[in-house]
């Protein structure tokens, strides 16, 4: 398809409702399943896939997928510049799976395959999933003798076209060789997990000591599935707590459950760096509060599920993390009242400037600062920048709150004043989000009757 047409296929498949995203990926998949090259399926799929994604909706089990099966919690799209134990990138995927179809086991990949299609749409999911229990420890063998020596490792590598590819191979053959055990925590933990219970806590207990007996290099992945089920992932640190019987971060981080917290706070590194890549003016305002109210959510709840010491290896780095984005969001803040006065001129002794029109840049400009202020309240203590963000939005507050009232004489005395009724329209956006819904409506109410006044 050519590359214009793909793009606004993409464009409008991004933009279908869940539901019917749902409906459509699951039509082309099966229809790829049959063998049938009249849709490109791949270009359908891809542009479905960050709604599906999403909104976690339930995929056809293709051949592909119950191989993953064991191992699905695992899959990451974020970049890295190093190998995560406990993480496989997505883009690994695709090139394993080609190598066992190929090379490793081509024999025994295309009988599981075509067993498989039939089977779905034969519309037998269980039995489709049982052909690919009998799979998994056959490729886990496969790719753990290809990459047992150091120079069948360098040639994966080359296969595979990834410098991580060949570790993220040793987690595969991990969670394949205890697919079944896996399938058990699977089955009590269906997406997504709202909370880990203590019974639940007990029951997914329960598999880990199986795999501690009879797999023991499998256990710790326990708790990373189990985190990547739970909407609050900080919450699967309940498990190491169980397991070692401590509350202190220092000795959960020493064995290997601490692999839970170490991903946790993988994940708060990656936030960080993001965070601290973010430049005015070019920056995002909405994304920029997601992913410090994210960071401020890990690191607040982390402390709370474990005892964790200023001294200790992860106090320390949650400290100095925390030290960080709070400086970056208070150089924001410090920058706020600047762009907004920009948007809002005031002349010295004679209140607003109504003389021209600031332009459409610089209120978009102080449209994004008042959001990110007013959007940092909840989050500005856990992320270390209160204080600031406190006196940032009191200024914004009383400057936006003397505008207000110097508009809304300029459209008494002239209710034909351009200028005036477009700052006015600007000032109840600006107060709706710095403020609230219902002081916008005051004021614009209070807009109306000067209008009227005048008239």
């Amino acid at each position: 398809m050519p590359q214009d047409k793909t793009g606004l296929l993409k464009a409008f498949l991004g933009s279908l409702p869940g539901t019917a995203a749902a409906r459509l990926a699951m039509a082309v998949e099966v229809d790829q399943l049959m063998d049938n090259h009249n849709l490109p399926h791949n270009d359908i799929l891809e542009g479905l896939r960050p709604i599906l994604r999403r909104e976690n909706y339930e995929r056809t089990p293709t051949p592909l997928r119950l191989f993953c099966r064991p191992f699905q919690d695992l899959l990451t799209a974020l970049p890295r510049r190093s190998k995560q134990k406990g993480s496989i990138a997505r883009g690994t995927l695709v090139p394993v799976w080609n190598w066992l179809s190929q090379s490793l086991l081509p024999a025994q990949t295309a009988a599981y395959n075509s067993e498989c299609r039939a089977l779905v749409l034969n519309h037998k999911p269980d039995a489709a999933l049982v052909r690919a229990q009998e799979y998994w420890p056959l490729a886990a063998e496969a790719l753990q003798k290809a990459t047992a020596t150091e120079a069948g490792r360098q040639a994966a590598q080359k296969i595979l076209g990834d410098a991580f590819a060949v570790e993220d191979i040793a987690d595969m053959v991990l969670l394949l060789s205890g697919g079944e055990a896996i399938e058990r925590l699977v089955d009590l933990l269906p997406r997504p997990v709202t909370s880990f219970n203590e019974q639940l806590v007990w029951q997914v207990r329960e598999v880990y000591d199986q795999l501690a007996r009879e797999r023991p290099d499998v256990a710790p992945y326990v708790a990373v599935i189990v985190m990547n089920r739970l909407t609050r992932p900080w919450e699967a640190l309940r498990l190491p707590l169980l397991v070692t019987r401590h509350t202190d971060e220092t000795l959960i981080s020493k064995t290997d459950m601490g692999l839970v917290g170490e991903i946790l706070f993988s994940r708060m590194e990656a936030l960080k760096l993001s965070i601290q890549a973010t430049r005015h003016p070019l920056f995002d305002a909405d994304r920029l509060m997601e992913e410090v109210r994210t960071f401020a959510d890990l690191s607040s709840h982390i402390v709370k599920e474990i005892e964790i010491k200023r001294e200790g290896e992860w106090g320390k780095r949650l400290l100095a993390e925390r030290v960080m984005i709070g400086k970056v969001m208070e150089t924001f803040m410090e920058r706020a009242p600047k762009e907004v006065s920009a948007a809002l001129p005031m002349s010295k002794g004679r209140g607003a400037d109504l003389s021209k029109h600031p332009g459409a840049e610089k209120l978009e400009m102080a449209k994004r600062y008042v959001r990110l202020v007013a959007g940092s309240r909840t989050f500005a203590a856990a992320a270390s920048f209160a204080a600031k963000q406190k006196t940032t939005d009191d200024e914004l507050g009383t400057l936006l709150k003397r505008f207000n009232e110097d508009v809304l004489k300029a459209l008494k005395a002239n209710p034909q004043d351009a200028v005036a009724n477009a700052q006015f329209q600007f000032c109840a956006e600006l107060t709706a989000v710095l403020f609230s819904e219902e002081e916008a409506e005051l004021f614009r109410r209070r807009g109306r009757a000067a209008l009227s006044a005048a008239a």
